[in-house]
């Protein structure tokens, strides 16, 4: 028997994104996003959603480009930290010691030593309630090579993202590989 909890963010599992943005002076700045992930296929695009009251929400809207920079699991405590501080008081990158790189594509920082860099320019921005959503579309996407596996792809056990579980506000790592996509389920189709 199942029991009525509410109505909750429960979705498991939300990847830990670190966006990064400018703000009016230049000043890089990144926030954790784990309300986000991939939204269509064509043209690739990723959904983010900030509250209004962030810093990172007047630079999105300013700026309208972001980067998204994978945090791998031995960063946890940068990560976790870009969440926590807010870049109206502090600068993020002096206190983590992480380093600012300007896309050559939209008007935002990413992250250097984080592995996996998406590029995006806002395209659709809508107001949902406490949160506001940024559609970005990926104009590049940029990897390190360490990263990628013998037949060239992003391989998910050397990048070693985060995940957050919203209900108990954890981070977790990602587990073991179970079954092929679009395989696994064959012997059931008639």
């Amino acid at each position: 028997m199942k029991r009525s909890i509410g109505a909750r963010t429960v979705l498991y599992a939300h990847p830990v994104l670190i966006v990064g943005t400018y703000d009016r002076s230049m000043r890089p700045n990144a926030m954790a996003v784990s309300w986000g992930g991939v939204c269509c296929s064509l043209p690739p695009c990723v959904a983010i959603s900030v509250q209004r009251t962030r810093y990172t929400y007047t630079n999105l809207m300013e700026q309208e480009a972001f980067t998204i920079s994978i945090p791998p699991a031995v960063y946890i405590k940068q990560a976790d930290y870009f969440g926590i501080a807010s870049g109206r008081e502090v600068d993020k990158f002096a206190a983590t010691g992480l380093t600012p790189i300007k896309s050559e594509l939209v008007n935002a920082p990413y992250i250097e030593e984080f592995p996996v860099v998406l590029e995006c320019k806002v395209i659709h921005v809508h107001d949902i309630g406490l949160h506001t959503q940024f559609l970005g579309e990926i104009l590049d996407v940029k990897i390190d090579d360490a990263v990628l596996g013998e037949d060239g792809r992003p391989d998910i056990s050397k990048i070693k993202p985060l995940v957050f579980d919203s209900p108990t506000s954890s981070y977790y790592g990602i587990g073991q590989f179970l079954a092929q996509a679009f395989v696994a389920g064959k012997e059931l189709m008639r």
